[in-house]
């Protein structure tokens, strides 16, 4: 009965959204207009759900009462027979509603800002982190997002100390959020003559963009700094100061952008790095006293979380954090994320539907 009594509350608010939506005098506020439709837009599919579930729960109940007062064997056997699909039926709307009324990350739809860093193991863990990158380079390419590059340091021989870009999507951080912490590979260098399996790491890191109304930055906390990009050489290399490196004071976050022949773009484009760093800390802090109460099944998503093992000649992944094991590795590593993001999020909706019925 609880259920059924927040299902017709939301029911009855959807009702009233498109009440208001249909009043001629909206179309004179753009603002109220926008908010309105995002609200029923996100309503929807909890609706569709709840006329389903209504549904269900009708023929249900209709059949539960053939049951109790029909004296017509062939209407009880019909009925029994439908009970048992109804009933299962029943139960798996329940869960979906459950799992469509969990509250929604409010990051979930913005854009990101992602940090691939190489960590221990030399030239290998530079290699890996180049893999890393054209990993989540393949798979915005297959989501049909936008790629932007920030920042890269490479070592000239196909791998990567550091690079930083954005990708711009529908959903970006819902869909790659899980995969901030620190990735593991097992395999052979090249460089190697014994055939022996190599262990190396990187770290991941990602953040969602912010609007400037969410961080507040003090241009006087900020030492700005501006030099000749470095690079591979050409006309238009080192003649002009157009890179940008960023010292936040307080934090001692220190962020750059030379990927742009002009210093403007290049600023604007280590702002938007800078604040969301600064965000990423502000979330982390106000949600650490709910990370204290509770362990998440998907980490926590800090750095020194070793999150996942990626083992070449067995052309396996492990995700450590909820224990799977797929071998399709060579998939993986070309962009085909799909199956592992979904785990991943089976997995972080189930850790919340848990929490939610414990006292």
């Amino acid at each position: 009965m609880e259920l059924l009594e927040k299902l017709e509350k939301i029911k009855e608010k959807f009702d009233r959204i498109l009440a208001q939506l249909s009043d001629p005098e909206i179309f004179s506020n753009s603002e109220k207009m926008i908010a309105l439709n995002k609200e029923r837009s996100d309503l929807e599919p909890i609706i569709l759900a709840i006329d389903n579930y209504r549904k269900i729960v009708n023929d249900y109940n209709g059949n539960k009462e053939i049951l109790e007062l029909s004296d017509d064997n062939e209407l009880i056997e019909i009925a029994e027979a439908e009970l048992a699909g109804l009933k299962q039926r029943k139960e798996e709307l329940e869960e979906e509603i459950k799992v469509l009324l969990l509250p929604k990350d409010p990051n979930d739809d913005k854009d990101i800002i992602m940090e691939i860093r190489a960590g221990t193991g030399g030239d290998e863990a530079a290699l890996f982190a180049g893999d890393l990158f054209r990993m989540y380079s393949r798979y915005a390419e297959i989501k049909g997002w936008k790629f932007e590059l920030i920042d890269i340091n490479d070592t000239g021989i196909g791998g990567i100390k550091e690079v930083v870009f954005s990708l711009i999507g529908q959903g970006a951080y819902g869909e790659l959020k899980f995969e901030s912490g620190v990735h593991r590979v097992q395999r052979v260098p090249a460089t190697e003559a014994s055939g022996r399996v190599h262990t190396s790491a990187a770290s991941v890191a990602v953040l969602p963009e912010v609007e400037d109304v969410q961080v507040d930055i003090n241009m006087n906390d900020l030492k700005i700094d501006v030099y000749r990009s470095g690079g591979a050489g050409g006309q238009n290399v080192n003649k002009v100061e157009t890179a940008i490196r960023i010292t936040h004071l307080p934090t001692g976050i220190v962020v750059q952008c030379q990927d742009e022949r002009s210093q403007l773009k290049n600023r604007q484009k280590a702002m938007k790095v800078l604040k969301a760093r600064l965000y990423d800390i502000k979330i982390k802090e106000q949600t650490e006293e709910i990370a204290a109460k509770r362990k998440s099944m998907v980490g926590s998503g800090d750095r020194s979380d070793k999150i996942r093992t990626y083992n070449f000649p067995q052309n396996r992944v492990t995700d450590h954090r909820i224990n799977l094991t797929l071998y399709n590795l060579s998939e993986i590593i070309d962009g085909h994320l799909e199956s592992l993001i979904e785990h991943l999020k089976i997995a972080d909706r189930t850790e919340k539907l848990q929490a939610e019925v414990q006292p």
